[in-house]
């Protein structure tokens, strides 16, 4: 029994960077961005004022947080731009973020432009209510 818990723990340090590459997939980390929430009907335009903060995910979508709802846009076109390293560059005119929209990515260190990524519909995820109203 000795041997067998050392032999175990030293599996399971194995097993771990392969488990942990498994969750860093694009797949992985949207199901953990909208975990616990429910997708509604896609929207054209969100208000930035309402956005707290922001995330790539890589060759996939960019994922805005305003709070009590979270919306993940899944490019039009150019989604392989998306990098979490690169800088998200936007120029607007107004306070919302609309599907017509562009953004520029730019690498942190040269700041070379690295990509141009035509935005898609914003899908808004919201909390499930969880309880009964009795």
């Amino acid at each position: 029994m000795r041997k067998l818990i050392p032999l175990l723990a030293g599996s399971l340090l194995l097993a771990g960077p392969a488990a942990a590459e498994r969750d860093r997939s694009p797949e992985a980390e949207l199901a953990r961005a909208t975990q616990g929430r429910v997708a509604g009907e896609p929207v054209d335009c969100i208000s930035l004022r309402n956005v707290r903060s922001s995330h790539v995910i890589p060759h996939t979508a960019i994922v805005y947080d305003a709070g009590s709802v979270v919306y993940v846009n899944h490019p039009a076109n150019g989604a392989d731009s998306l990098n979490r390293w690169d800088t998200m560059v936007t120029h607007l005119t107004t306070d919302r973020l609309c599907s017509v929209d562009t953004v520029r990515m730019v690498d942190n260190q040269n700041h070379f432009l690295t990509g141009i990524v035509f935005l898609g519909e914003f899908v808004p995820y919201r909390r499930v209510q969880t309880g009964s109203a009795q």
